[in-house]
């Protein structure tokens, strides 16, 4: 359930001479403050809360940015990384959604796990209730691959994206994963397992329909508001065969579509939303589409998951960034005189994860916070919720005693035990060096002990950090993941919170 593939061979062991020249060294100074400086910073953070202005209104549009798998470790460990690309320590950043003035920690458990899968985890965010593990959108009375469509249907919850649309709402997903893996697919369908991606993956004789059917056939008022939806899982929505011939993806010839059903949905999403829709592939495709006069986009830009951005970045022509799309969105959305609800995912947090690939996690989350930058310029407070949190946590660990500035994909240098003694690496208990990142399981773990990693480049792009329990891959954590937030009635996100609350902090705003 929770494996993924990754697209990229990864390394245990990196030769140092492949140190990536994007990164800064990181300082080793103790830090650049004067004494003052931190009564200052105090003062200043206790005035700008006096500033704040409560926005008690209705919300005209809500923005739900979902972090996959961003724990709090994952958090702070890419605000030390972007600080010291940017040739600082590092600790003293915050990234864009940490400047957001309400702050909660959201319980992750679903109704029967107490770590969870994303499945059940974004079913709560955008429905209100926790629900089983491994299905979308509709309650615990489901049974595990339920086939009946009437159970199903019965079985349904309404989610916040088919709120908004029954008010008159535009609506739209982004997402950096598939379009119907489960977080992004939560938002849309109604299925007891989330594996049931293509007509492909269901039982024989299963009376459900597929998720990619589902985005594409929804009710009238659905079809109507879900104005754009961008991400990867092309080959979900392609035939395998059409007039007895094979058919393969435009981009990679070797990869058929995996619909046994010969529809081509892409196809169908331009031929049932009329004039002013549209279907691309690509990001020529993309950046041509004009957000005034487009009224239905359909973006697949993959046949599985959207490239990790690391990769992305090497051929930034190939396909859209998530900031990209996300402002592509909120272009496309922002004509509903009525408003909007958009769910931007950066999905591949997750994925990098579970390979147990700390630098791609990072540099994924970093990606969000420009995407939530980008959308905070782009909308009022005075009348766009915002709202970033995560769906679950991973087994992802930040150790040891480094001193300020130590590289944060580095191994761990110790404050030096006498000012003008060098600083030296930590040892283990065998004499060994470490990194200050970790994993408490998954595939980095060393069989027959742990290596000496000196001379080894751990900030190299396939490094795989160590992990306690050998795992084929790294599972979910199950602590508190954050909520950040800022515009109408934003305030309600506050202390400790049952996940499935923020679906009621959402409708609340919207006033539903």
């Amino acid at each position: 359930m929770n494996s993924h593939h990754i697209p990229w061979r990864l390394a245990v062991l990196v030769p140092s001479m492949a140190v990536s020249a994007c990164f800064a060294a990181a300082p080793t100074v103790q830090g650049p403050e004067a004494v003052q400086d931190w009564h200052n910073a105090g003062r200043q953070f206790i005035e700008s809360g006096k500033a704040l202005v409560h926005h008690s209104g209705k919300a005209r549009n809500v923005i739900l940015f979902v972090g996959d798998g961003m724990g709090v470790s994952t958090v702070t460990a890419a605000r030390i990384l972007e600080g010291q690309m940017q040739g600082r320590s590092g600790e003293e950043n915050r990234l864009s959604f940490e400047t957001l003035p309400y702050l909660g920690l959201s319980k992750t458990y679903s109704w029967d796990q107490q770590t969870s899968d994303s499945a059940p985890t974004m079913t709560a965010l955008v429905t209100g209730y926790k629900a089983r593990e491994g299905q979308l959108s509709v309650n615990h009375l489901t049974a595990r691959g339920e086939c009946d469509a009437a159970v199903v249907k019965a079985n349904s919850l309404k989610t916040i994206l088919e709120h908004a649309a029954s008010r008159g709402k535009a609506t739209g997903i982004v997402t950096t994963a598939r379009l119907t893996h489960a977080t992004p697919a939560a938002t849309y369908a109604h299925t007891a397992a989330r594996d049931w991606e293509a007509d492909s993956n269901l039982p024989s004789g299963c009376g459900v329909k597929d998720i990619a059917r589902q985005l594409i056939e929804q009710p009238d008022e659905v079809r109507k508001s879900l104005t754009v939806a961008l991400g990867g899982g092309r080959s979900y929505f392609l035939p395998k065969l059409s007039h007895g011939k094979d058919v393969f993806d435009p981009e990679y010839p070797t990869i058929k579509g995996r619909r046994n059903d010969g529809r081509d949905l892409t196809s169908e999403w331009v031929s049932t939303r009329g004039a002013g829709s549209a279907y691309v592939w690509n990001k020529s495709q993309f950046n041509a589409i004009d957000p005034l006069r487009t009224t239905h986009l359909l973006g697949l830009f993959e046949p599985s998951h959207m490239q990790y951005e690391a990769d992305r970045a090497l051929d930034p022509e190939g396909e859209p960034s998530l900031t990209e799309m996300a402002a592509k969105a909120i272009q496309m959305l922002q004509k509903r005189r009525a408003g909007y609800f958009l769910v931007v995912e950066a999905g591949r947090i997750d994925h990098a994860h579970h390979g147990g690939n700390a630098r791609r996690a990072l540099l994924d989350t970093l990606e969000l916070s420009n995407a939530v930058r980008k959308a905070m310029e782009m909308t009022s407070e005075r009348d766009t919720l915002i709202l970033v949190t995560a769906d679950h946590s991973h087994a992802f660990t930040i150790a040891g005693y480094p001193h300020r500035g130590n590289d944060i994909l580095g191994l761990v240098k110790d404050v030096p035990a006498v000012d003008g003694d060098p600083i030296a690496y930590a040892r283990d208990a065998n004499g060994l060096p470490y990194t200050t990142l970790g994993y408490a399981n998954g595939p980095g773990h060393r069989t027959g002990g742990r290596p000496d990693l000196l001379g080894v480049n751990t900030a190299a792009m396939n490094f795989q950090q160590e992990a306690t329990v050998p795992m084929g891959s790294e599972t979910h954590g199950g602590e508190d993941v954050a909520i950040y937030a800022r515009g109408p009635r934003a305030f309600h996100v506050r202390g400790s919170m049952e996940q499935n609350w923020i679906f009621h902090v959402m409708h609340h705003a919207f006033g539903f």
